[in-house]
Order: C-alpha cells, then structure tokens, then sequence
C-alpha cells in the first residue's frame, strides 16, 4: 500500500470510529486517494456516501445532513475547489455545526511553484474552524498511524465543541499527498500495522463535559425569555422547560427547535409593538441561541433597564449592546430548574396579549385580498403540514414571514441562521432530508432557489432526499422592499440594484434537471400539493407581487396595535 492510499484508508477509518456516518464527495484527481477509501467504507456499510460535482452545493449538503447532531466530512481535491466550501464554513461556524472538512493538496515541494491547481491551503478558512491542521506529506515510516489517527480524534473532539465547553462548529484537515493517488501493488511492507482500537473503539475516547449549573435569575419573576436559533433542537425543549417551570413568558424563533414549539404564537410582533411594551418592560431577558430575527429583539436586550442573561456556547453570545451581566453554555439548561418566584398575572397578560394578536392576524391574512403574499403562504405552509414534519426555512423574508405569521405548533422548523445567507439552502434542506425520519419541506424565496440550483443535480445512484420545496417566486428581492432601500425616495434605482428581478422560468430549470415542478395560485392548489407525503425531490412554485409586502407589513402592525389596545 503507497503513503497516500494508507493515510486515506486510516483517515476515514478513523472518522467512522469517531461517530461519522455521512460524507460528502466531490470529483477530484488530488483527493483520488480518498474517493477509493470513502467508496470502499459506503460498499462495506461503514456510511452513507454522497457525491455531488459542485464544491458550494456539497458543503451546504453536508452542513445540512450535520444538523442532525452527528458530524459529517466533506472532501474535495485542491485549489478552488476548496475555496467553495468557504461560505458553509462560515455558516457552520456561527450556527455550532459539526462540520469535517478534508482538503487534498499539493505536497510542499510543490506549492509556491505555479504547479497546478496549487495554491495556500494552510488556513484558508482564517478564525472560522475551531482547529485547522496540516497532516504532512504521508511517508511510510513509524509513527505515521497514531499521528493521523490521533489527529483525527482531535479534529472530531474540537467539532463537537472540545473538551473546554466551547461551541461545535467546523474543522479543517487539509492533506498534502504525493503520486502515486491510487491503489496499487507496492510490494513494500508497510512499517507498522495500519489498525485502529480493538472493538472499532475511537483512538481516543473525548468524555463528554460535565453539565453546568441552571442559569442564573430565577428569583426574577418578571423575566422574558428570548430564544434564537440552536444547534440542536433539544436545547429549545430545554428552555422552554426554565421558562415553563418558572412562569416565564417565551418568545422564539422557528428554528429554536423545542423552543417554538412551545412559543407565545406572534411573540415577534408582541416585541415590535411600542405600545405594549412600553407596559410590560420585563426586569430581566433571558437570551438563549443566536438571536437573528427582528430588531426589537436588539433594542429591549440594549435596554439599560433590563438585565440580560446569556445561555450560549462559544465566545460569541447574542449581547449587541455589550450588556450581559452573566453568561452560562448551553449544557446549564440540563440543570433542574430551579422554580423561582412564580408571578401569574405577568405570565397571563402576555399569554392574553399573543392570544388577542392571533386572532388580529388571522382575520387578516385569511381574507382573500392578501392572497397570495409572502407571509400568506408562510401561514398556509405551516398549517398544512403534517404534525411531525420537519420544515427547512430559507433566510431572507420567509423565514421572518413564519415568525411573524405562522402558529408555532409541532412541526421541527431548521434554518441557516448563523450567517443567515441565502447560500446552499436547495442543499442544505437535502441535508437534512436525508437525515430525517420526517416527512421533510422547505420554503424558500426566488432567489435563495436560483443561488444553489445546482443543488438540484444528483447522480442517478447517490441517495435521494424525499424533500417538496415550496418557491415563494416574487421575481426579485423582496425583502428590499421592506428595507430603507425600498422608501420612495429611492424609486429610480431601487428596482435594478435591490429588486433585481431575473425572469427565470423556474419551471424549465427544474425540467432541465429532471426536477418534478408544480404551480399553484390557490389556497387549495397549495394545500393538496402539501398534502402528499415527499417522495423524491420535488418543487411546488408560488407566484406573489413583492410591490404589496411594504403595506401588509404595515397593516400587520396596525392590527397588533388594534389588537393590543383593546
């Protein structure tokens, strides 16, 4: 066996011992060595394997297939194949997703030479992997396996979140292999034994960290809980845990997992109202996950009134006015609550107000002449669904469109939040597809559809997600116009410079790669597309005219200030 075929084969050995089951792979002749080593584990059912031809797309599919919780390798050969990962890099960064990166390289001799597709691999990403590491040219000598093997186990420790308590996120190994790449008949005698633990035990076993003590404040009754988005949705059953044993109002984005399921419906707009806040100002915020969605969240956690508790991993908690009194990590929420000061009529009036701000917005986007729009279909998507669904959200308006209109109810909503780019998200909702024992949907706007349409090219044997996309097609950027760019003032050059409109017929590109399309316009086209259970990769298209977003947004806040004031 030549140095290059040992490192892959102890390489991804070593990563299937480590806990991962998924791997993404993109063609490459640097990386060849691998490509034998990941088709041999996917025939020997050690894991799943996934190819797909472009770098983006298999990044954001293999960050959504982590956001089950499991870590997952995607591997590409050298040179700009690596720099397409850099955007699910980021997002895995900032969201906490365990997220293997493999890069195959030129060996040194090589690099700084004009030699092809060689550039500077070595911190690539910058600050963005928890660890990045150079394995080294592989030489067949001694030592080589408990240094790969060990390399690995750190790689993995450090994705999970290490043993310091920090958040996941991704790491990068990047491996500079000499000729020969492929299997082949070396007759010399490798110097040591090439095996790992017995028993298919890891190289090194990482203990889990202890679990912290409960958060901090539990003897403020009028406290307000803020939670965001979470790496895992058992977090946000967590917290919804504190806030229910402690009478605490809650208020969630929809990718908080347990958290918006158990949510005030409407919360968004509870914030947003100056009005109501003005008398039900909490003492003291709890903010738990990355907060992303609305600016009312940012102005009461700068509020110099109110006390700010933080429940996050990482060293980049949500407190945008520097304002945190205490931070605790993710793990405090395992504690037993610790049953504060019980205060009823605080609890009662925000469930009364959510109660009367749902009824407001029912009325409204119910009624025919706000159909179809953005957050019409968001609420008509939300209900149709089955209860035990699972929903990827694209950024931009739709997922401001469920917070804002949709009921919180049972259905698993996941979402790219940590960046909150519209990058990868065709793939990223494969991703979590193919993970999914749920029947699994996504929404998402025009845009963020065309940005990753090659996420809808797959081979004829890879494994196929069972996801029905729902495209909320407006022609353009329509999250602009509810934007200062969208003011009147700025009519002149707003359409070619933030409308961007395309005129893609959306139908021929999904023809074009043997996508299912299906356009609806009614109320009831939509819900009988919804009603069948996903079977493949399907698109359900839905038209809307972005010039109304501005004023349903406008009569959404009227109506909760109606709603409010009795």
């Amino acid at each position: 066996m030549n140095p290059s075929t040992a490192l892959a084969t102890v390489v991804v050995d070593e990563l299937v011992r480590g806990g991962v089951r998924d791997a993404v792979l993109c063609p490459g002749s640097r990386s060849a060595p691998f490509a034998f080593a990941l088709a041999a584990a996917d025939t020997a059912g050690r894991l799943r394997l996934h190819v797909r031809i472009d770098e983006r797309s298999a990044a954001f599919l293999a960050l959504g297939l982590a956001k089950a919780g499991d870590p997952v390798a995607v591997i590409t050969t050298s040179g700009t194949a690596v720099a397409n990962l850099h955007p699910a890099v980021l997002e895995a960064s900032h969201a906490g997703i365990p997220l293997v990166v493999l890069t195959a390289d030129r060996p040194a001799e090589l690099r700084g030479t004009g030699a092809n597709q060689t550039t500077d691999q070595v911190g690539v990403f910058g600050t963005a992997p928890r660890i990045a590491r150079d394995l080294g040219v592989p030489e067949a000598r001694a030592g080589q396996v408990a240094a790969w093997r060990g390399t690995v186990s750190r790689a993995l420790a450090a994705a999970g979140g290490g043993l310091a308590g920090g958040a996941a996120g991704p790491v990068h190994l990047n491996v500079p292999l000499r000729e020969p790449l492929v299997p082949d008949a070396d007759p010399t005698p490798w110097p040591e034994s090439l095996e790992g633990r017995p028993g298919e035990a890891p190289w090194t076993d990482v203990v889990p960290r202890p679990v912290a003590s409960a958060p901090a404040g539990a003897d403020t009754p009028r406290t307000l809980v803020l939670v965001g988005d979470l790496p895992h949705g058992l977090w946000g059953e967590r917290a919804a845990r504190l806030a229910e044993a402690n009478g605490w109002p809650l208020v969630a984005e929809p990718s908080s997992g347990g958290a918006w399921r158990a949510a005030l419906p409407h919360g968004a707009l509870l914030l947003g109202s100056e009005h109501w806040m003005a008398g039900h100002r909490p003492d003291r915020v709890l903010a738990v996950g990355h907060l992303t969605l609305g600016r009312a969240m940012s102005r009461l956690l700068a509020d110099p009134h109110v006390a700010v508790d933080v429940v996050s991993d990482g060293d980049a908690w949500p407190d945008p006015a520097q304002r945190a009194r205490s931070v605790s990590p993710l793990t405090a929420l395992c504690a037993e609550p610790e049953g504060g000061t019980l205060d009823r009529t605080w609890l009662d009036e925000w469930q009364a107000a959510s109660a009367a701000v749902a009824a407001a917005v029912a009325g409204l986007l119910d009624a025919d002449e706000h159909w179809p729009s953005g957050t019409a279909v968001a609420r008509e998507v939300l209900a149709a669904l089955p209860e035990e669904a699972v929903l990827f959200v694209g950024s931009s308006n739709p997922v401001r469109d469920v917070q804002l209109a949709a009921v919180p109810g049972p259905v698993t909503v996941v979402a790219n939040r940590g960046l909150a780019g519209i990058d990868g998200s065709v793939s990223t909702a494969s991703g979590v597809a193919l993970t999914s024992t749920a029947p699994t949907y996504a929404l998402m706007g025009d845009l963020t559809f065309l940005h990753d349409a090659g996420g809808l090219v797959r081979g004829p044997v890879e494994p196929r997600p069972d996801l029905t996309l729902v495209v909320v097609n407006d022609d353009g950027g329509g999250i602009f116009g509810l934007l200062e760019p969208g003011a009147a003032r700025h009519a002149a050059v707003f359409e070619r410079v933030f409308g961007t409109p395309h005129g893609v017929d959306l139908a021929a590109l999904c023809a074009a790669t043997g996508t299912p399309h299906e356009r609806v316009s009614t109320r009831g086209e939509l819900r009988a597309a919804l009603a069948a259970v996903p079977r493949g990769l399907r698109v359900v298209e839905v038209r809307v005219d972005r010039t109304g977003h501005p004023a349903l947004h406008d009569r959404l806040r009227e109506a909760t200030d109606g709603a409010l004031r009795g």
